[in-house]
This record gives structure tokens, sequence and C-alpha cells, in this order.
């Protein structure tokens, strides 16, 4: 698969970072790290609860729009199943299909038949699938809570460099409104979801990666 194959998905700007994404605009002005970790360590903080909330969501799926960087538009289905499952099926004419099985991101071109392998935890999407958001780890790089909307902004600079996903939630519900991936150039790929489902069971199928398609990743199989 090509760069231009990896940008057509909208889920990968760059060789070596898998973008997810979602948000119509790259958050900015976010409150300062610290002062929020400590809301969150006493436990009064409404951010700590969102994050939990979300975190013990094991299922969801629903339907996407996708924002690239240079304002491109396109539409899907996702599920993810935590921890680190997730497939992103995109509406046709995209031949695009991206799937995580916890251990790795296959990124496909169903009409080339070509598919590319990222290990999930050197990709943000390792963040958003985790099995729990603690808002006072290292990851988080600045929560901003609003009155119509929460947003936590997390990243790891020995990992990812200067990539980010940021995650927005609506503070009444709780629900995932959208996320945006932001890559080591400052450009966002944005994912706004909705018609959302939790507590769905998944056919494991859904979620494998075809090894068999990849040459030489026989051993990632295992």
């Amino acid at each position: 698969m090509t760069n231009s194959d990896f940008n057509s998905s909208g889920l990968l700007l760059s060789r070596r970072h898998l973008l997810g994404a979602m948000a119509l605009a790259a958050v900015s002005a976010a409150a300062p790290f610290g002062a929020l970790a400590q809301a969150a360590a006493g436990g009064s903080s409404t951010a700590q609860a969102i994050a939990d909330h979300f975190s013990n969501v094991a299922t969801m799926q629903g339907e996407f729009v996708q924002f690239g960087p240079r304002g491109e538009q396109t539409g899907g289905k996702f599920y993810i199943e935590r921890p680190g499952k997730l497939r992103f099926n995109y509406n046709d004419p995209s031949p695009i299909r991206v799937i995580s099985d916890g251990r790795n991101v296959a990124v496909g071109n169903l009409k080339l038949k070509t598919w590319s392998l990222y290990p999930l935890s050197k990709t943000p999407l390792s963040l958003l699938l985790a099995r729990r958001i603690n808002l006072s780890d290292g990851s988080v790089k600045s929560v901003k809570e609003e009155s119509d909307l929460t947003t936590i902004s997390l990243g790891n600079k020995t990992i990812f460099g200067n990539s980010t996903i940021t995650m927005m939630f609506d503070p009444k519900t709780y629900d995932l409104r959208q996320w945006t991936i932001t890559d080591n150039q400052g450009k966002d790929t944005s994912v706004m979801v909705f018609n959302v489902r939790t507590g769905v069971q998944f056919d494991q199928k859904v979620f494998r990666v075809p090894y068999e398609s990849i040459p030489g990743t026989a051993a990632s199989r295992d």
C-alpha cells in the first residue's frame, strides 16, 4: 500500500502513525493537566467520572463520519470491543478497512488487495481502546471541562512522538461524541459517531486480521 492509499483511508497519514479520529477541529486552550489530575485523584472530577464510564463500555458499534486534514469527508460503520479491538468499514466507493485485533492494526485496501500492519501499542488508538483511562496517568495531555462538552487529550511522547488522541464527551450523558487524532505534523483526522449501541455481542471474526494475506506476518498470528 502506498502513502496515497493511507491518506485515502483518512486513518493513516504517514507510514509511522495510525490516525483514528473524530472532531471537526483541533482542541485548543485546554486546562493545565496538573490541576485536573489533582482533581481526578481526589475523585471529584467530572472528567474522571466520564473517563471511567467510557472505560466500562466493553463493546459499542455505530456509524461514523470522518473528516480528513484537507476537509475530505467519508463515512461508514465502526465496531469496538475493549480492550484493543476495533473495526472500521468505510462506505462504498471506499475500499478501505481498518481492523485491530488487540495486538496489531491492519489497514487494508480491498480493491488493491493490499494490507499494511502496525503494532497497536505504537499507535494512539491504544489509548482509545485501553481497558481504563486514568486521568492521573502521565498519558493525559490536557482536559477541558465546559457546560456542553468535556474534552480529554491523551498522548505518550516516548511511544507516539507528538501524536495525540483527543476524545470529546457529553458531560451529562457521558456519551462519546467524537475523537480526533493529531499526527506529528499537527494534522488532524476527526471522526464523529452517531446511532451508537453499547453492550453488543460480536462474532470474533469481526476483529480478525487476515494475516495470511499480509506477507511476512505469520508470527503475528501467535
